[in-house]
C-alpha cells in the first residue's frame, strides 16, 4: 500500500507518499481501501511531534476515513467485503488502506459519495459527543462554537440549528459568517471585535464549544448562563490559563474538557452508535451536509497541511486517493 509518511518532526515538507507494508485486520478489524481521509488540526499537531498516535496505533496520520471495505477478521458481525463505509481512526487515514476496529466503521449516510462521506466521521462523533451526549445542549437553549466556518464549526453549526437550539457562532470574515448563518446561525459574529460583549449582548450560552483553551477561558466562563456548561475540545490558545472559581461557582457553571482520539475502542465505538442512530438521519434528510471546502489528491498532503494552516479555508479538507 501507499502512506504519506512524516520523514521528521517539522512543517508540511517533511511529508512523503511512499511504499509501505500491507495492513492485516485483527480478528475484530475492518480492512477498508481508502477512498478519501479528512484533515484534522491534530494531524498538524502529530506533524509536528507534537500530538504523538494512542499507543499501538498507527503512525501514519489521519484520524478519518471513507473507502470500500475489502476484508474483515474472524470475529467481525457487521461487515462485509464490499460494503461502502467512513471510520473513526486513531491513526493511519492517509493511506491507500487502512485497518479499523469494527465498531467505528459506520454506514456511508444516504445521499453522501463515497469521498464526501469522509469528512463527517471526526466531526460527526466530536461535536455529537461533546455538544449533546458531554454538553447535554437541549433544543430551548442557546450553543456558541469558535470557529463557525471549520469542519466542527460547520457541524455543530448544523446538528444544533436541526435539533432546535439557538445558535451563536464567532468567524473571522465576512464570506466565513455569511457560510455560518446559511447553515443556520442565528448569529455570526467577528472575532477580531469583542465578541464577548456580543454574546452577553445576544443572551449568552447555555454550552460553549471551544478549541481555543487557555486564551478563552475566563471569556468563555464569562459568557455562560446559569448553569452553563463549557466545553473545551483544543488549545489553539495554549493550554495553561487562571479561573476565577468564584465566577464559576455563581452560576453552577462546569469547564469539561476532552479529546476523542484517546478514548478506548469501546468508548468510540459507543459514540459511533449514537452517531449512526442519531446523526446520520439527519444527514439523509438534508438538514445536516458534509461541508467540504478542498479535495487534493494523497500525493499533496503537504499542500494540503499547508491550506489548513492558513485558515482561509472553509469546511473540511479530504485527501482522495483516485489517480
Amino acid at each position: 500500500m501507499r502512506a504519506v509518511i512524516a520523514t521528521d518532526k517539522g512543517g508540511p515538507e517533511v511529508l512523503r507518499l511512499e511504499e509501505q507494508p500491507d495492513v492485516v485486520p485483527g480478528p475484530d478489524e475492518v480492512l477498508i481501501d481508502v477512498a478519501a481521509a479528512g484533515l484534522n488540526r491534530a494531524d498538524l499537531l502529530q506533524r509536528q511531534g507534537l500530538y504523538p498516535p494512542p499507543p499501538g496505533a498507527s503512525e501514519v496520520i489521519g484520524m478519518e476515513c471513507s473507502g470500500t471495505v475489502v476484508s474483515v477478521g474472524d470475529r467481525v458481525t457487521r461487515w462485509s467485503p464490499g460494503d461502502q463505509v467512513c471510520a473513526l481512526l486513531a491513526g493511519g487515514g492517509y493511506a491507500t488502506q487502512v485497518v479499523v476496529p469494527e465498531g467505528q466503521v459506520m454506514p456511508v449516510p444516504d445521499g453522501v459519495s463515497l469521498v464526501d462521506a469522509a469528512a463527517l466521521p471526526e466531526v460527526a462523533c466530536t461535536v455529537w459527543s461533546n455538544v449533546f451526549m458531554v454538553g447535554g445542549l437541549r433544543p430551548d437553549e442557546t450553543l456558541l462554537v469558535h470557529g463557525g466556518a471549520g469542519g466542527i464549526g460547520t457541524m455543530a453549526i448544523q446538528l444544533a440549528h436541526a435539533l432546535g437550539a439557538r445558535v451563536l457562532t464567532t468567524a473571522g470574515t465576512p464570506e466565513k459568517r455569511e457560510l455560518c448563518t446559511s447553515l443556520g446561525a442565528d448569529v455570526a459574529i467577528d472575532y477580531h471585535e469583542d465578541w464577548v460583549a456580543q454574546v452577553r449582548e445576544a443572551g449568552g450560552a447555555d454550552v460553549v464549544l471551544d478549541n481555543m483553551g487557555a486564551k478563552y477561558l475566563m471569556d468563555n466562563v464569562g459568557v455562560l448562563k446559569d448553569e452553563g456548561r463549557l466545553v473545551i475540545i483544543g488549545m489553539q490558545g495554549g493550554t495553561k490559563a487562571e479561573i476565577d472559581l468564584n465566577a464559576l461557582l455563581r452560576k453552577r457553571g462546569a469547564v469539561i474538557a476532552t479529546n476523542l482520539r484517546g478514548r478506548p475502542v469501546a468508548g468510540k465505538s459507543a459514540i459511533c452508535a449514537s452517531v449512526v442512530e442519531h446523526v446520520w438521519p439527519l444527514v439523509a434528510s438534508g438538514d445536516v451536509r458534509p461541508v467540504v471546502g478542498a479535495v487534493l489528491p494523497l500525493a499533496e498532503a503537504a499542500e494540503a497541511h499547508r491550506l489548513m494552516e492558513a485558515g482561509t479555508h472553509t469546511g473540511k479538507i479530504l485527501l482522495t486517493t483516485a489517480g
